[in-house]
């Protein structure tokens, strides 16, 4: 087989496999290059060292392929061989695209106390028969030690030994697609982890040129950067192509800086369209961003990036509000009229589309063309792991709201025109946190993180005994959920109401209607209440603890689905909704 690397600063490049050494011969076709044929089996152990001798005679340590499709010893480690041939597909897979899907956030590592591929696969039963259509798993690249949140992971190409790896991987997603389920990878090119990151030996994979929350940024537009954007849109593909898998998940691409006239992102989606129409699926990419930009996912001939859907942080920010009365931090945005900023993203998607945010101190976001754009491209959600991780104690709205406002939570997320997604756990009221974890092997690292954490928290009047240590496994631990929940009390209450949710959603032809421009939208600040019409399904939720009275209208209704019992509206035309609770009605 072939072996190959890129490094343009070397005078020499060896390949070290399995107790052997030869010399690489550079590439005349491409500058920086250096390959060599050798004989080599699945799981064959190598790596690479390289001499500079600007920096000296001796050759320098041997290092990890950056395109390494398995670390078995981990990020440090020696790379090895993986021959995508040899794994047998049970599963024939036609794909399945993102419009009308309902996608499921799920981390590897606490879905399941074992943490593994193949402990979460034999729990996707359950998501099927709940009705989501995608799993979308958080990061699976290689990060040091055993547990953690996976965007810290390295060697972009490879899967975290300690899941399973990449034969687990593939089982898993063999399973989820013999019971319908497609899958979605969330993947981080923003950044790579602080511990067991050696790109920079090999080449100019990041620059000073720009900055970013974790030091240099990935060099998208410097010198050397056609490779280094060669290098990530490969490993995308790799993902989609030799796991099959059905989209991508990109985490903060407002990080990602690129000056240059076609942006990374547009040259990703060129290539992810590319392959969907090698392999006859479909397949596509949603973005995280908090730009509010509608050129992320504007088509490529419309002058946008192409990317397929991004993430919907106003519609969480403005039903968090409302829930809840938080207002610190960005909530303070929504939180001064929340009933106002749902409202406006129910209908508009976007919350700031040009106003003035009082967290950025400026004018923020563009408005959204509802008229063109299908708001299946905004994922709507009330939980994340970003949301629900990055809270001190990494509570749940489970932990603080009643049973009937998570109905209502639920409710608002499964009726809007957005794409659902939904955060482990949180279909059946998960009384398990979510908390903030790790396991840095550098005991250095280690203990900045934890003072880092500490000190993040108390600047917001948490005491530092407060804040759980993200090194001690007993975070991890009170992360993972509990399957012996599902079936007791309120949280097999609140699971089949997110069933029945899921089955309407389904049915009613008008809740799978994408036009944000006819969703219609009625509220009353006072009284807490929210009502909202696609076609002729009306849904309405009630925050107060009293009984609203809901102008509706005497066209006749049913009911389709409620939380408590409620009667169809009266000759006066006024529904009355209990208090704390919801209904999806159909006109007739």
């Amino acid at each position: 087989m072939q072996f190959e690397v890129w490094a343009p600063e070397a005078d020499r490049v060896a390949l070290h496999l399995e107790g052997t050494t030869r010399a690489l011969e550079r590439d005349d076709d491409r500058p920086g290059w250096w390959s060599t044929e050798a004989e080599a089996d699945d799981g064959a152990r190598y790596g690479y060292s390289l001499g500079n001798a600007a920096e000296g005679a001796g050759d320098g340590p041997v290092l990890p392929d950056p395109r390494s499709r398995r670390q078995p010893d981990g990020p440090d480690g020696l790379s090895a061989v993986v021959d995508h041939g040899r794994h047998i597909w049970r599963t024939e897979w036609a794909g399945r695209g993102l419009p009308g899907a309902v996608l499921y956030e799920l981390h590897v590592g606490t879905f399941t106390r074992a943490g593994t591929f193949d402990a979460a696969a034999e729990r996707l039963e359950h998501l099927a028969g709940l009705g989501v259509t995608h799993v979308e798993l958080m990061p699976v690249c290689p990060f040091p030690g055993r547990h953690g949140w996976g965007y810290e992971g390295v060697s972009l190409w490879a899967v975290h030994e300690p899941y399973g790896g990449p034969e687990a991987l593939k089982r898993f997603v063999d399973r989820a697609h013999a019971l319908g389920l497609g899958v979605v990878l969330d993947v981080v090119h923003n950044h790579l982890g602080p511990s067991g990151n050696h790109l920079p030996a090999f080449g100019p994979y990041f620059t000073e040129t720009h900055q970013t929350p974790w030091g240099a940024a990935v060099n998208l537009d410097a010198p050397g950067s056609d490779e280094v954007r060669a290098y990530l849109v490969g490993s995308a593909l790799a993902w989609l192509r030799d796991y099959r898998l059905d989209g991508l998940r990109l985490d903060a691409v407002h990080a990602l800086r690129d000056t240059r006239a076609c942006h990374f992102l547009e040259e990703l989606s060129h290539a992810v369209d590319r392959l969907a129409g090698d392999l006859g699926r479909p397949l596509f990419l949603i973005g995280e961003s908090d730009l509010n930009d509608p050129r992320l996912i504007t088509a490529r001939e419309r002058g946008g990036l192409g990317l397929d859907a991004q993430w919907s942080d106003d519609f969480h920010h403005a039903l968090h509000t409302a829930l809840t009365g938080e207002s610190q931090g960005y909530y303070g945005d929504f939180a001064e009229a929340p009933f106002a900023a749902l409202a406006k993203t129910l209908s508009g998607g976007f919350f700031h589309d040009g106003t003035y945010s009082s967290f950025r101190g400026r004018g923020h976001g563009r408005p959204l063309d509802r008229t063109r754009t299908s708001a299946h491209r905004l994922l709507g959600y009330s939980q994340t792991h970003d949301q629900i991780g990055n809270r001190a104690q990494g509570d749940r709205l489970a932990a603080t709201l009643s049973p009937g406002l998570l109905a209502c939570a639920a409710t608002l997320t499964l009726t809007a025109p957005f794409t659902p997604m939904l955060f482990m756990g949180e279909e059946w009221a998960a009384g398990t946190p979510w908390q903030f974890f790790t396991d840095h092997t550098d005991p250095a690292l280690a203990e900045a993180v934890r003072r880092g954490r500490r000190r993040e928290f108390a600047a917001h009047g948490w005491a530092e005994e407060d804040v759980p240590d993200p090194q001690d496994p007993a975070t991890r631990d009170r992360s993972c959920l509990d399957w012996s929940e599902p079936s007791d009390g309120h949280h097999a209450r609140v699971l089949a109401w997110y069933r029945d949710l899921l089955a309407l959603r389904q049915s009613q032809a008008d809740l799978s209607d994408p036009d944000l421009a006819a969703v219609r939208v009625a509220y009353d600040a006072d009284a807490r209440w929210l009502a909202f019409r696609r076609g002729d399904v009306r849904v309405v939720v009630n925050l107060a603890k009293d009984t609203a009275a809901i102008p509706f209208g005497t066209r006749p209704a049913r009911v389709l689905a409620a939380w408590e019992p409620v009667e169809p509206p009266g000759a006066d035309g006024m529904l009355r909704v209990p208090g704390e609770s919801c209904a999806v009605l159909r006109q007739v």
